[in-house]
């Protein structure tokens, strides 16, 4: 198998990880979930003005939805895990490498959360609580990685959208995916082709996501007093 193939497999065995520790703890598993559901309240915050733009709001609700949101992967990431030589036999290499980015993305973000939850309670979580949670966790090198893998999808997706032959080759491999047991993932990458096409070009978009994630990572680390995400934190 490729080298892509092997770090898929390695990235969703870290999220193996991260969902036994859950299993195990029912308290984590819900605490785990509170930060999730304030993050993307969080991300719609941030982001509010390009989920109604009339050109950015189908790739900013893929983000919140697809990227970034607390949704359950479980059944892509069994997909993956079980048909990752197909995966790698079916899809054009820079697919895969794609792939590869979206599930090292899905694991550190998986871990981040984790370690977040065990310095929150269930309580409602406020703004200076979840920015004292980050303190506590550290890495800002890792939240830094987060972002970059973000973008590196985004980027991804949207130099397919400038091959004319790409478009025509996902729709045709539909069938061959679906047999194969990778209908979830085929349904990923066409909807995201589909919306970042739709943007008839993403570096601006790109770039507010850089420029404001970026932002709230240096507010999360930095010395200033902890302030309102859903407030004065972008």
């Amino acid at each position: 198998m490729s080298k892509s193939g092997d770090l898929i497999l390695h990235h969703l065995g870290a999220v193996r990880v991260e969902r036994s520790a859950r299993a195990a703890d029912a308290s984590l598993a819900a605490r785990v979930t509170h930060i999730k559901n304030y993050q993307q309240a969080r991300f719609a915050h941030t982001y509010a003005d390009l989920l109604v733009h009339p050109r950015y709001a189908g790739a900013s609700r893929f983000f919140l939805n697809d990227l970034y949101g607390p949704g359950d992967f479980s059944q892509r990431d069994a997909q993956f895990a079980r048909v990752v030589p197909g995966l790698v036999r079916l899809f054009p290499g820079e697919v895969v490498t794609t792939v590869e980015a979206l599930t090292a993305l899905h694991a550190l973000s998986e871990q981040l959360d984790t370690e977040m939850a065990r310095h929150v309670d269930m309580t409602p979580l406020t703004g200076v609580a979840y920015v004292a949670a980050w303190r506590h966790t550290g890495q800002p090198a890792n939240r830094q990685r987060q972002i970059d893998l973000m973008l590196d999808v985004g980027r991804a997706l949207d130099v397919y959208t400038h091959r004319p032959l790409m478009r025509h080759s996902l729709r045709a491999m539909r069938v061959p995916a679906r047999a194969a047991g990778l209908a979830a993932l085929q349904a990923f990458l066409e909807s995201g082709f589909d919306t970042f096409r739709g943007m008839r070009g993403a570096q601006e978009f790109l770039n507010q996501i850089a420029q404001r994630e970026r932002a709230v990572a240096a507010s999360l680390f930095g010395t200033a007093s902890a302030v309102d995400p859903l407030g004065q934190l972008p």
